[in-house]
């Protein structure tokens, strides 16, 4: 037992080791890649730039409200910890090697979730395939080496702290922490604002992880967990307030541009090409129907899929990553990195490789489309779009396709005369 356990622990070890060296041998040997890939649309968003997060942070340190020009959007308290760091111009290596703890810790907590059996086995669901599963480490690898999430991480897109914050609250829902998860996951709601959404899903995975001895009725553990939240997030707030010198300008900057979508960069969602279109007298209507349509899965989805809450969570990420306001690689390697939890569910999927082939194929017409709509010339924002339009289809259908093989192996537990046999909707 003991010799296993080490070893486990040297091919952990080894994963992480191999995976850093990789992300560092991009960054020694391509010294230009990392300012390449912060400048493209596909990586950094007005929400997520490091670009405009240095621009931020310069004004910071010289005591300028770094929300004056419209250009940062970016959480206060992230300012404080890298100024504590050496300036990235003249020592880049300690800001990139952040960067890549905060992928190692990502992968290290998805492992986790992995171990734990959760996706085949819930408290109130037990798959019958549950045991065809990638082990913890296989998971993390399938994490750290998709090309999505090195490219994030070597463009070093904030988005990242998001990521590992929202992982980390599922692991320690898991293990049956369901007070450091909601504080987790108010630190990631903080930053990015949309992982609030993530909050009810997230209590009921919570709430069926509770040790058999310290469990307690549904209506204190929901009381108690929503108050937390509440409290995290509120005292975030108000040490943003006092870190921007006492001003609640970051408010409208951080969060009010998400909500009303002011800065209408291109990136790779659904929004700016739509609102750039808008007439200003339908502007504030449609901005309700795009968020009551995003926030809208939440709610059915936990109730219909209530015996799996973690599937719901892991949808719920497939969705934001479509339909949230300022999208980018970074969301879907999120995603992507909880669909190896569900190998069990694979043979159920039926349009995996048309939805994997389309998202590759966007992934490689994306920048020409770009190209040649900023720097040649010879096309027109519609180029890109109609791009971005391509890779939201892509994942819409791994999302749909998952999404199936969740209900459809629900369904075969409840009928089992039914399995292998053919559906069709009349």
């Amino acid at each position: 037992m003991v010799d296993s356990h080490h070893v486990f622990r040297r091919k952990k070890q080894t994963l992480y080791l191999a995976a850093a060296s990789i992300r560092l041998l991009f960054f020694v040997a391509f010294p230009h890649l990392a300012d390449l890939l912060t400048a493209r649309v596909e990586v950094s968003t007005p929400v997520t730039s490091f670009k405009r997060f240095q621009e931020g942070l310069y004004l910071y340190n010289h005591n300028v409200s770094p929300y004056n020009g419209g250009v940062f959007h970016q959480a206060p308290l992230l300012l404080p910890i890298f100024s504590l760091l050496p300036d990235n111009r003249s020592l880049p290596i300690v800001t990139f090697l952040l960067f890549i703890a905060l992928d190692i810790l990502t992968a290290d907590a998805l492992s986790k979730i992995a171990d734990s059996g959760e996706a085949g086995s819930s408290r109130l669901f037990t798959s019958p395939r549950r045991e065809k599963r990638w082990s913890g480490l296989r998971v993390a690898a399938a994490y750290l080496f998709n090309p999505f999430t090195v490219a994030a991480c070597l463009g070093r897109s904030t988005g990242l702290f998001t990521s590992f914050m929202v992982v980390f609250a599922i692991s320690k829902a898991i293990q049956g922490r369901p007070l450091t998860s909601m504080v987790a996951i108010s630190f990631a709601s903080y930053l990015s604002m949309y992982p609030l959404l993530l909050a009810p899903p997230l209590m009921l995975l919570a709430f069926d992880r509770q040790p058999a001895s310290r469990r307690v009725a549904a209506p204190k553990f929901y009381a108690v967990n929503v108050a937390v939240v509440a409290g995290t997030i509120g005292f975030l707030l108000f040490l943003s307030f006092l870190v921007s010198g006492a001003s609640w300008e970051y408010l409208w900057s951080t969060y009010g541009i998400q909500l009303t979508l002011t800065d209408l960069a291109p990136n790779v969602g659904l929004w700016w090409y739509f609102f750039i279109e808008m007439f200003d007298s339908f502007r504030a209507f449609f901005l309700g129907v795009f968020w009551l349509h995003l926030s809208s899965y939440v709610g059915g989805l936990s109730i219909r899929i209530r015996t799996q809450p973690l599937a719901v969570l892991t949808l719920l990420l497939g969705i934001f990553s479509i339909f949230k306001p300022y999208p980018s690689i970074a969301d879907i390697s999120l995603f992507i990195g909880f669909m190896p939890l569900y190998k069990h569910l694979w043979p159920l999927m039926r349009y995996s490789f048309v939805g994997t082939s389309t998202v590759m194929y966007a992934t490689t017409l994306g920048p020409a489309f770009y190209h040649l709509w900023i720097y040649a010339g010879s096309g027109n924002a519609n180029f890109f779009y109609a791009i971005t339009l391509v890779w939201s289809l892509g994942q819409s259908l791994l999302l749909s396709d998952l999404a199936f093989a969740v209900l459809r192996d629900e369904w075969e537990v409840d009928r089992p005369d039914m399995v292998g046999k053919e559906i069709r909707q009349i």
